[in-house]
């Protein structure tokens, strides 16, 4: 066991930061320290976006973790977390996921809000949350997380930006009020073969209910959602290893098709 003595928000972030920068495995720091409660580990996050900035990357949304229900059973909680996106993250159109980049990437299906104006909590409802949106688009997050074997608590996971890796958005975009947000449906596609699918309502019921609980969340510790950013509202299925050559591809019912590819 870890001396807790020398255990503090500002170490996890520079263990989990230079865990990404080497894409080097860690075990769980929960285990370690039984300090690390969710208040620690949002602490530790902000400590790490501090460090992202100031390296020189740009704030581009927000992502939220654990939205369905079956993940939420999975790691004990009832409630999703949420996390930074970062100009590093931008996976662009038609380049395969940096598979040496990363530790053990994973692709997932998500419904992703583009804000067109500032969206500040506390009392946001979906209504006024979704209110604030430009207009949807589907996305593929790319996620990996820094712990081995994906094995993690909350705290970890929380800590670690919600094992944050690349995102990708598709190329076509719908106002909200054009679509029926807990019936968008996704397929999803590994090879040429659909492994799985799903709905929005698989987003904490609703998207625009993710939306709102980032707000109110992100209020709480002094952060709103500015206007332009993306946010990435949650896996809507589970998430599919990425591996050398694949091609993954969500075919969304409104959204149209967003594709990548596994580098080698």
């Amino acid at each position: 066991m870890t001396d807790t003595n020398t255990w503090s928000a500002a170490r996890v972030a520079e263990r989990l930061l230079q865990a990404e920068d080497s894409a080097t495995a860690l075990t769980s720091i929960r285990a370690e320290w039984d300090g690390l409660d969710l208040a620690t580990a949002y602490a530790a996050q902000d400590l790490a976006l501090n460090v992202r900035v100031a390296r020189g990357e740009k704030v581009t949304g927000v992502k939220l973790g654990v939205t369905s229900k079956a993940k939420q059973r999975q790691v004990g909680v009832d409630s999703p977390s949420t996390a930074w996106l970062t100009d590093r993250m931008i996976l662009p159109i038609g380049e395969a996921v940096p598979r040496a980049s990363l530790i053990h990437a994973r692709a997932e299906p998500e419904i992703a809000f583009v804000m067109g104006r500032r969206l500040q909590g506390p009392g946001v409802s979906a209504a006024s949350a979704l209110a604030a949106v430009d207009h949807v688009v589907g996305a593929i997050e790319i996620i990996d997380s820094r712990f081995s074997g994906y094995k993690f608590s909350m705290m970890d996971a929380v800590a670690d930006n919600n094992s944050s890796g690349r995102y990708a958005t598709g190329p076509i975009s719908r106002r909200p009020e054009d679509l029926d947000l807990a019936l968008e449906g996704c397929l999803l596609e590994v090879d040429g073969e659909v492994v799985d699918s799903a709905t929005g309502a698989a987003v904490h019921g609703h998207p625009a209910e993710a939306l709102a609980f980032a707000a109110n969340t992100l209020a709480a510790r002094g952060h709103a959602i500015e206007a332009g950013w993306v946010v990435l509202t949650g896996g809507m299925t589970d998430a599919v290893p990425v591996k050398p050559g694949a091609r993954i591809a969500v075919h969304f019912t409104n959204l149209g098709t967003v594709t990548v590819a596994g580098g080698h």
